[in-house]
């Protein structure tokens, strides 16, 4: 059986939260609350449709990133700013999302949990 450490963990739960909601609600199938987000930044359907495969590309790479680098100090601090601008952007354009199941609130909040375990061990491996 494998035995996993708190920092391997975290390095796989980040990166795959990253890469799943860029493959799944972006790229493979836009989901309804990603055509309501930039919907509410009032793009057509098409350009909100481009805007949304392009973030879906961005989110992949980025976790891609992540799994690679994840002992990188700027990358985990840009994730975790990422993670909070993303919050922000809800909380301003849908507000009513925070209140829903599996909201932003407590997903992004347990990532960046997370990412403060990666970070952590940056700060450990650097003395």
């Amino acid at each position: 059986m494998w035995k996993l450490s708190s920092v391997q963990i975290a390095r796989f739960i980040v990166s795959f939260s990253w890469i799943y909601h860029g493959v799944f609600p972006k790229l493979f199938h836009i989901a309804p609350l990603e055509k309501l987000m930039t919907a509410s930044l009032g793009y057509s359907e098409q350009m909100s449709n481009l805007i949304t495969k392009a973030a879906g590309i961005g989110e992949v790479v980025f976790g891609i990133l992540l799994f690679i680098f994840y002992r990188n100090k700027p990358l985990i601090i840009l994730n975790i700013l990422a993670l909070l601008g993303l919050l922000l952007f809800v909380a301003l354009l849908q507000p009513q999302l925070l209140i829903e199941a599996f909201n932003p609130v407590t997903t992004n909040m347990a990532i960046i949990a997370l990412s403060f375990v990666l970070l952590n061990n940056v700060r450990h491996t650097d003395k």
